[in-house]
């Protein structure tokens, strides 16, 4: 480490400072959260505890300790440079530039401190003081002077920069310097001032006229002789406060010059006030210069005396010297002494013909030669390309455009321009952004928009700005047209209050959002420089660490005058030089740069419109729908032929070689420029499917689907993409940017359907969905569903198709599922596609090497494992196995190998591979360089769409599985590499693609995925590396160290640590699980995942705890099962926990608590049930009942289990709670459970998958703990067994009558049901409307009643029902303390008969809409703020054609019309309405009237009150005012209309 930090903490970057601190103990949280403000040494000095606590939120201790510290630190340096003689303060260039090298090395992560280093500045302690106010590291660059006697010229010094030393005559015509710092002299008076001033003026410049020399005096400048502790001909600047001070103060002339007093006014200039720019400070200096010109034809033949002045203090009065004739001697000025007076009069005409000469040969120089602008202009652009690089993003800052220079700006309308710094306040009126508004999206922000929050990741800033997408547009100056606080300020103002955004928005973009290589920064000058834009040529040039990626443009001489003074000073004139086009005409460059671009300026894109024609579509429209990419008529054919002929071959070969396919690979293949693109059978049976979609009839859906499955690396996409290029001439075809939102991407599609067209005229939309979640597609179809309803489209109109391609385990299990609707792609290749592939290859090989087509080669061998062995154990022969190179291709193959679409960025590669690029234009050359063979083979190059970061990954993840195996070997294994991957703190610290890095180490750890198990495809139970290890390691030891080093290394995630405790009790290891749960949830105690985990834990250790009793034999007393029961009872507290936190998340529906409740409520009742107390066959279950149920607690129970009395008497009530709410829950919505294919984190516990089967047992287990002595005794002795309310309960539970969810699915369960039901009946008492029923019993009476019915009519039905309608009036009268199952039985008993007479009808209408007014307030309680395609209403009956109880049908009753579909097909024929149209259905319902009125639809009858009903399918409303008809159906949330058809 010392070696490392061998220099200044002041010159730390923010990594060795992370190391310092880590050195002293700080937490990694602070430390990160350090690194990520940026915090190097020159700011750890500047330090202090308010900015820890305030802004880091640090506690009070570790804040105080890191400035202790600190101050430490500074101390230990000052101490030992006590015994070394103290040199100047202030560095050479030399050694600056060598400080600056060794703070650009890498870090070492040797455990030794920074204090270990021997060398530093003596000034620790005074810089640390100074810190503050120079932020900045000033090290001493050269600077040019002004350009010698020019009028006009706009110069800028900046400070502590430095001049060339002071200067002697050199050949009379190029100026002589001195310099004098003033920096007493200028605090002095006026008069006092004017002489000092005055005499050092005239003292200077008549030594320069008396030798016939050019000279300039500088004021403001150090001379190191008069100011100890800084650098010879630094520049410092003095403060002005009057400049008619210095100009009066020449008036000395007159006074101090005996003769010839008019030329000396001639050739002594009037004084020029250059600007000091002070990156840091806002006061105003200049450095004060004076030019002495001795042109011959003032001066020749003539000597000048002088008399200086001097203020003399005793006096008060103004002295002057006797008169004295002065020369420069050197670099000084120095009187003639009496004995050279006659030599140096002698020698006067010698000087003035030399003068003379030097005069002749000024005028007689050669004009400069003209150079090559235009050349030089593409070489700087291209980087020496012939083209722009369409993978470049510019950023452009500029300040006001002349009217010629905006007829002007057609490259800058076809670049692709990331954002722009716009200085030009009326830019938006009249300017630039006025002008590229008028053709492109821009948003408008101000440097303040650029603020990123602590809490805000760099993908969610970009998302937020739009940036990639739209030009971002920065007013830095304030914008005029603006209402909001954004007005224009002066120089000294700006850099007061904007600078440091400025600073901020400067660093973020070019440290954090892109990287080095992807941009290039263009200067474009086009009026007066002034000093914000000085300044941000200074932060870019800092953050961009160089020039290279900086160039000028600037039309006027004059105005780059002023930025070159200023540039130089930071890269060198020859730099400036080479990067800057000076002089060339907006015009020129308009011209010269259209040649470049790839694209030819404003093509005109155009998209196809019903008619079979085409409309042109406007840049601004389509950029304005960013969510899409889209697909147009005449795509890419304006990519210029130079290109085409130059890169054909490359595209080609990245694509066979693994590379994503991309349009301009079929483009080519379309015009002959290669071969042909193989057509996958799959691409048919795709386009098969959307050409039957495009047909259509009356009652399609206005959105249809088409999937299709592939196996990862199978050509899937490309089968996709080339189905959108094939049809984007008759369909308006668009690829979905996932990464917004489904109501973003409705939004664009429906603007692009629309587009140029009469909604109810239009094509289809085709829009491609790849690599997105089932949800995120429900979402999406969802969304314009409601789009079309909501624009009134006709029925039957197909508006989009949603081509949706996505990964597979199993795609030809897919296609069995849904043939009308699924597509797969495999490995494998059919007959005619292995000719076909073939053929190909055999074309492919005359052009390419193998190695170069490799991808298409193996899938032409339908990856066969045997091939995929043989090609990776003949690639790696001669690996290095211990190079980094290898190295980072085994971390590659682990990443491939088990995260989806996994990659690292090429930065975070160079950074491992410890590569350092001299030159940005060959940083891709390089790094290949740095591969070796076997890496350059299986690697592949990515580009970021929309960021252009380049990223690697292996060609295929077949092959990154073989390479990962034949790598490790048998030596090494997968945890050890994962583990080595987690501690490589290159990757974690490099910060370009640290986000996608992070996400994609931390999904090879907690990600589950669908595994094969046999015939199944199931979920894995961890991550599937952490199933590897599992199983192939042996031992758990290894994946338990795995998930805790990336525990550690993801700041303590809660959800590592959640897989932790799961890993833990899957091995029995139940302490440390139950840490883990607890770590987990300590950190997140509202998440009810988490807490369902922690419940999970107790659940397998009770488990785990009656397993040992049951196998050990051990006695069955209260004493032995105590600790069982304690843990069982922590498993039901949790999960009632987990039921309290998933009730307050409003965003989704976690019901695991109620179902993990019961169960470990059965078990619980089976263990104490099982005691020796209450095992006694006569009356152990009375007794057992009396405890559990009463005050009473038997004698054996009573010290044992006395902690747990009170929790297990409320046993039966919350496992009935708990019954209860799963059966409502069922009631409300369906209950299809799909394995889904991607697996998510934060609910990893295992799903109970039929819940209505499970209810229906677990009821009735539930019942039985409660009931078994009773019933046997009720059932052997007859009715004379005298049954409590409660005990029969208990028995109708056992007996599957307990609530309403159990009930209902005795209808799928034939078997003996009606003698069941008839048995449930039998224990309600015979007179129910005299008995005192609760609301429960009454709904689960009644609903016996009606299920019996469905399965055998009754008797009597018109008085059954009156007498269920009456029991109905038991219900509270308050219909807020209605429980809704009793509110929907209101909906149903009382919905009129066809005989009820009007005012019958009108009071049962009454009741019904009154019970449905609370329904639908319980149910948006119920869904909360769930999207209803995922909590979808569930329709328990319909409204038949029978009377009194047979007019309900229940939904068993349509079974067989859908028979031997599978779920999802049955669900799109009844939401399509084929279901409808059968005749079964049609006899079964009734048929209802009614009509719809302003998208709602009202049911005829009710008189008093309009009856509105809700649409089951929205998209079955008619758009206008319609009458119609409809079947009626019962919900939880009221009655629904269904099948809606339009009355003709």
């Amino acid at each position: 480490m010392a070696d490392e930090l061998d220099q200044s903490p002041k010159s730390w970057t923010e990594s060795q400072v992370s190391t310092w601190l880590r050195s002293i103990g700080v937490k990694d949280q602070y430390i990160d959260k350090l690194y990520e403000y940026e915090v190097d040494g020159k700011v750890l000095l500047a330090l202090n505890e308010d900015f820890l606590k305030r802004d880091i939120c640090m506690k009070p201790g570790p804040a105080h300790l890191i400035i202790q510290k600190r101050d430490e630190l500074i101390n230990t340096k000052q101490k030992t440079q006590e015994k070394k003689k103290p040199t100047s303060g202030k560095k050479t260039e030399l050694e600056q530039k060598d400080i600056n090298k060794k703070s650009a090395q890498p870090l070492s992560t040797t455990s030794e401190g920074p204090l270990a280093q021997t060398q530093q500045d003596h000034s620790i302690l005074k810089e640390r003081q100074t810190a503050q106010e120079q932020c900045v590291l000033t090290s001493k660059e050269d600077c040019r002077p002004r350009p010698f006697d020019q009028e006009g010229i706009d110069f800028i010094y900046v400070k502590h920069r430095v001049l060339q030393p002071e200067s002697g005559a050199f050949n009379l015509t190029s100026p002589c310097h001195e310099f004098k710092s003033f920096a007493q002299a200028a605090t002095l008076d006026r008069t006092r001032l004017q002489a000092k001033f005055a005499k050092e003026v005239l003292k200077f410049g008549t030594g320069c006229m008396n030798i016939r020399s050019n000279g300039t005096i500088h004021f403001g400048v150090m001379d190191s002789k008069e100011d100890a502790g800084y650098v010879h001909g630094e520049i410092i600047g003095v403060p002005v406060r009057e400049r008619d001070i210095y100009v009066d103060a020449l008036d000395y002339i007159e006074r101090c010059i005996p003769s010839d007093k008019e030329h000396v006014r001639q050739c002594v200039r009037p004084p020029r006030f250059i600007e000091v720019m002070d990156r840091e400070s806002t006061e105003k200096r200049f450095v004060i210069e004076v030019d002495i010109v001795p042109s011959m034809s003032i001066v020749k033949g003539k000597v000048y005396v002088v008399r200086l002045p001097n203020f003399k203090e005793t006096t008060n009065k103004i002295e002057f010297e006797k008169e004295s004739i002065l020369r420069r001697v050197g670099s000084k000025t120095e009187p003639v002494t009496d004995k050279e007076l006659s030599d140096f009069y002698q020698r006067v005409k010698d000087r003035d013909a030399q003068r003379e000469e030097a005069e002749k040969s000024q005028f007689l120089n050669a004009p400069n030669s003209c150079q090559d602008l235009g050349r030089k202009l593409t070489m700087l652009l291209t980087s020496g390309k012939k083209f722009i690089e369409k993978e470049k993003w510019f950023i452009v800052i500029t300040n006001k455009l002349t009217p010629d220079d905006l007829c002007n700006i057609d490259w800058l309308l076809n670049m692709k321009i990331f954002c722009v710094f716009d200085f030009d306040p009326d830019s938006n009126k009249s300017g630039l952004c006025n002008k590229y508004r008028q053709h492109h999206v821009a948003n408008m922000h101000s440097l303040q928009s650029y603020r990123m929050s602590g809490d805000t990741t760099i993908k969610e800033f970009t998302s937020n700005l739009h940036l990639f997408e739209q030009t971002s547009w920065i007013f830095c100056n304030g914008r005029s047209d603006f209402k909001g606080n954004e007005t224009p300020c002066d120089e000294m103002t700006w850099i007061k209050t904007k600078m440091t955004f400025l600073r901020e928005s400067v660093s973020l973009i070019s440290k954090q959002i892109l990287p080095k290589g992807t941009l290039q920064v263009i200067f474009l000058l086009t009026s007066p420089v002034e000093k914000p834009l000085l300044h941000t040529f200074n932060e870019f040039f800092t953050d961009m660490e160089g020039h290279e990626d900086i160039i000028c443009i600037c039309e006027s001489e004059r105005n780059f005058q002023k930025w070159q003074s200023f540039a130089e000073g930071s890269c060198g004139t020859e730099t400036v030089k080479k990067s800057s086009i000076v002089g060339m005409k907006m015009s020129h460059v308009n011209a010269t740069l259209q040649q470049i671009q790839l694209v030819k300026s404003c093509t005109s894109k155009h998209l196809p419109v019903f008619v079979k024609g085409t409309c042109c579509l406007e840049t601004k429209k389509e950029e304005q729908m960013y969510s899409l990419e889209i697909l147009t008529v005449n795509h890419c054919d304006e990519t210029s032929e130079d290109f085409i002929n130059e890169e054909k071959a490359n595209i080609e070969s990245q694509f066979y070689h693994g590379g994503r396919v991309n349009w301009l690979n079929f483009w080519l293949a379309d015009r002959k420029y290669v071969g042909e693109i193989i057509k996958r059978d799959a691409y048919h049976e795709a386009s098969k499917l959307l050409h039957d979609a495009s047909k259509g009839n009356a009652d399609d859906a206005p959105v249809s689907s088409i999937n299709i499955y592939h196996h990862p690396g199978s050509g899937g996409s490309t089968v996709a993409r080339k189905v959108l290029w094939d049809h984007r001439k008759d369909l308006r075809c668009a690829v979905v940017k996932i990464s917004y939102p489904a109501a973003v991407v409705a939004q664009h599609a429906v603007e692009l359907r629309e587009y140029e067209e009469d909604p109810q005229r239009c094509l289809p939309v085709l829009l491609l969905i790849e690599d997105s979640d089932k949800e995120y597609l429900d979402d999406l179809r969802n969304e314009l569903e409601v789009a079309a309803i909501t624009k009134q489209i006709k029925n039957g109109t197909l508006c989009f198709i949603l081509l949706s391609c996505r990964r597979s385990h199993d795609p030809e299990g897919k296609c069995k599922e849904s043939p009308l609707q699924n597509v797969s792609v495999t490995h494998k290749l059919s007959p005619q596609e292995k000719r076909e592939f073939s053929g190909k290859r055999k074309v492919l090989e005359k052009c390419y090497e193998p190695e170069f087509i490799l991808t298409f080669v193996l899938m032409s061998e339908g990856f066969k494992e045997d091939y995929i062995q043989q090609f990776v154990t003949h690639l790696l022969e001669d690996i290095d196995p211990g190079s980094r190179v290898t190295q980072l291709i085994l971390y590659v193959a682990l990443l491939n190998t088990y995260v989806q679409n996994s990659f690292i960025s090429q930065s975070h590669c160079e950074a491992f591979l410890a590569l350092i690029f001299h030159l940005e234009r060959f940083r891709h050359h390089e790094f290949e360089k740095s591969l070796s063979p076997q890496a350059k083979l299986v690697f592949l190059h990515l580009r970021d769409e929309k960021t252009h970061i380049e990223s690697i990954r292996i060609i295929h993840p077949l092959v990154a599985k073989e390479i990962l195996q034949q790598l490790l070997g048998s030596q090494q294994t997968q945890s050890s590499l994962a583990m080595k991957l987690l501690c490589e703190n290159v990757f974690f610290e490099h910060r370009f693609g640290r986000e996608e890095y992070l996400s994609f180490l931390r999904a090879l750890f907690i990600t589950r995925s669908i595994i094969s198990k046999g015939n199944k495809f199931v979920k894995s139970f961890f991550s599937p590396l952490i199933e590897h290890v599992r199983e192939n390691e042996k031992t758990p030891v290894k994946a338990f160290e795995l998930l805790k080093e990336a525990f550690q290394r993801f700041h303590q995630d809660p959800f590592i640590a959640q897989q932790l405790a799961r890993l833990h009790y899957t091995y029995e290891k139940f302490e440390e699980a139950k840490q883990w749960a607890e770590t987990a949830a300590k950190q997140l105690p509202n998440n009810s995942y988490i807490l369902d985990t922690k419940g999970q834990v107790y659940k397998k250790w009770f488990q785990a705890k009656c397993k040992a009793i049951e196998n050990d034999n051990v006695p069955m007393t209260a004493q032995n099962v105590a600790d069982a029961v304690e843990t069982a009872l922590k498993a039901l507290e949790c999960f009632q926990q987990c039921e309290k936190a998933a009730d307050a998340e409003m965003e989704n529906v976690n019901s695991s608590g109620f179902f993990a409740e019961v169960e470990v409520g059965c078990s619980l009742l089976k263990l104490i049930s099982s005691s020796h107390v209450f095992a006694n066959k006569t009356s152990g279950h009375s007794e057992c009942m009396k405890y559990l149920l009463t005050e009473y607690i038997p004698e054996e129970v009573k010290g044992p289990w006395e902690p747990f009395h009170d929790r297990l008497k409320k046993l039966h009530k919350t496992m009935e709670d708990a019954l209860e709410w799963i059966s409502e829950d069922l009631s409300y919505f369906q209950t299809d459970f799909g394995l889904d294919e991607e697996g998510t984190p934060e609910s990893p516990e295992e799903k109970i998958s039929h819940p209505l089967t499970w209810l229906a047992k677990k009821s009735s287990e539930y019942g039985k703990y409660f009931s078994e002595g009773y019933s046997t005794a009720f059932l052997n002795q007859g009715k004379s067994v005298n049954l409590t309310s409660f005990q029969k309960r208990m028995i109708i539970y056992h007996l599957g009558g307990g609530n309403i969810t159990s009930i209902l699915s005795k209808l799928n369960d034939k078997r003996d049901t009606v003698s069941l039901l008839k048995t449930i009946l039998s224990y309600y008492p015979s007179n129910p409307k005299n008995a005192k029923f609760g609301q429960k019993d009454i709904v689960n009476y009644i609903v016996t009643h009606i299920t019996l019915n469905c399965l055998s009519p009754q008797p009597r039905q018109e008085a059954l029902l009156n007498d269920l309608q009456a029991l109905c009036r038991q219900f509270p009268c308050d219909k807020r303390k209605c429980l809704p199952s009793a509110l929907f039985l209101l909906t149903l008993l009382f919905w009129p008969e066809d005989h009820d007479t009007d005012l019958e009808k009108e009071r049962k209408y009454e009741i019904v809409q009154s019970a449905v007014e609370h329904l639908e307030k319980s149910y948006w309680t119920k869904r909360k703020d769930v999207p209803q395609r995922k909590r979808r209403i569930y329709t328990l009956f319909f409204l038949g054609s029978g009377n009194g109880l047979d007019k309900f049908v229940h939904k068993t009753k349509f079974e067989s019309v859908t028979k031997g579909f599978s779920v999802s097909e049955k669900r799109m024929k009844w939401f399509r309405g084929e279901a409808w149209k059968k005749p079964e259905i049609a006899e079964m319902l009734k048929c209802v009237s009614g009509w719809t009125e302003d998208g709602v639809v009202y049911l005829e009858g009710p008189q008093k009150k309009r009856f509105s009903l809700k649409p089951l399918h929205v998209l079955s409303m008619p758009h206008g005012n319609e009458n119609i008809t409809f079947y009626l159906g019962f919900t939880f949330r009221g009655p629904v209309a269904c099948n809606i058809v339009v009355q003709k």
